[in-house]
């Protein structure tokens, strides 16, 4: 496990103040600076930022805040976690990320998704029924772009292209692409099919739930004759000096989010019995560093996955309770996760 990537992952939650009150966005953007700087400081291997167009959420274009902290880092990956693909296009993608991975010094990686949220659609002028031909097409041409040589490409959701070179191009030939998947044995095939490696989000239930689809992908890698990428995941959680201080933190300000979500898709809300228990056995990492360094090693040693994203934010968590988060993963949970798998192979 020693080339294991320790990552984290925040959609920008709107973080509350010492005084309790919610900054605001442009506020929170430059609180997830000051974390990612923080966390590149403490070794912390990976951070990936979330698309999302929600009250909520302070970041909707993870590249613009991706090239501000790429300024103030120097070693840590730089992600989106995802970018909704459906709803943008896969040229000004990449040209995004590619200008990122120049900016940085080759860190750029972009993780592709349908997105579990849909307002992008409506935003930007797309239509639901189109759900999943726009990410069919839009990942095909994506894809294509990734060998960075002129491209033909003819599809129905956007004008076709006749070899046609787009820049800039990487440094490295090759921009480092992932594809989010919420847990769907059809994207998990297209995402084989195209060679790509596999960021699994795991938000609830027990992560060995998910082992028939991690040999789904690797099957179908198989059969298709494409690279088996080594396995990402990424799940939520929260991370405090106590056990008891980071669940105080954590259920009411997640519980809010939870609900205010849920009652937009018909879920009931969330009782405090379903919480206690995704934190004894589902996928939820909340806890002292010792508490959630040793879920994170048994998810990992269960699961072979080669990274875990740790979404810190699941709320407005304080700014600076979630700074002593970053700073906890970075200097206690990564180093115990390491040593926890040294031990058991």
């Amino acid at each position: 496990m020693s080339d294991l990537v320790l990552g984290l992952d925040t959609f920008g939650d709107v973080p509350e103040d010492d005084s309790g009150a919610l900054v605001s966005h442009a506020e929170a953007i430059r609180q997830v600076v000051t974390e990612a700087t923080l966390a590149d400081e403490l070794g912390v291997d990976a951070i990936a930022l979330g698309e999302h167009h929600r009250p909520e959420y302070a970041i909707s274009t993870p590249e613009t805040v991706l090239a501000g902290i790429a300024a103030r880092t120097s070693r840590i990956r730089l992600g989106s976690g995802v970018t909704v693909l459906s709803s943008d296009d896969p040229v000004r993608v990449f040209q995004r990320f590619s200008t990122l991975d120049a900016i940085s010094s080759g860190r750029a990686e972009v993780i592709l998704g349908r997105g579990s949220f849909t307002e992008s659609f409506p935003l930007f002028g797309y239509d639901l029924a189109d759900y999943e031909v726009l990410f069919e097409e839009k990942l095909e041409l994506f894809v294509q772009l990734l060998d960075e040589k002129p491209v033909t490409w003819t599809g129905t959701v956007r004008a076709p292209l006749e070899h046609v070179d787009v820049y800039p191009k990487t440094d490295s030939g090759r921009l480092t692409t992932w594809v989010g998947v919420g847990g769907s044995p059809q994207s998990i095939i297209r995402t084989a099919r195209h060679g790509l490696p596999l960021m699994l989000a795991i938000i609830g239930g027990p992560p060995e739930r998910f082992t028939p689809l991690i040999e789904l992908y690797r099957r179908a890698t198989e059969q298709l004759a494409t690279p088996a990428w080594p396995l990402g995941l990424h799940s939520p959680g929260f991370i405090a000096d106590t056990d008891e201080q980071a669940k105080q933190l954590h259920y009411p300000r997640y519980k809010v989010i939870r609900d205010r979500i849920g009652a937009q898709r018909g879920w009931p809300p969330l009782r405090r019995e379903e919480y206690d228990a995704d934190l004894e056995h589902g996928s939820l990492y909340v806890g002292s560093p010792e508490t959630v360094a040793r879920k994170i090693a048994r998810t990992v040693r269960t699961l072979d996955a080669g990274r875990f994203d740790l979404v810190y934010t699941s709320g407005s968590q304080p700014m600076s309770a979630r700074l002593r988060a970053v700073e906890l993963y970075g200097t206690k949970v990564i180093p115990m996760v390491r040593d926890i798998l040294a031990e058991t192979t």
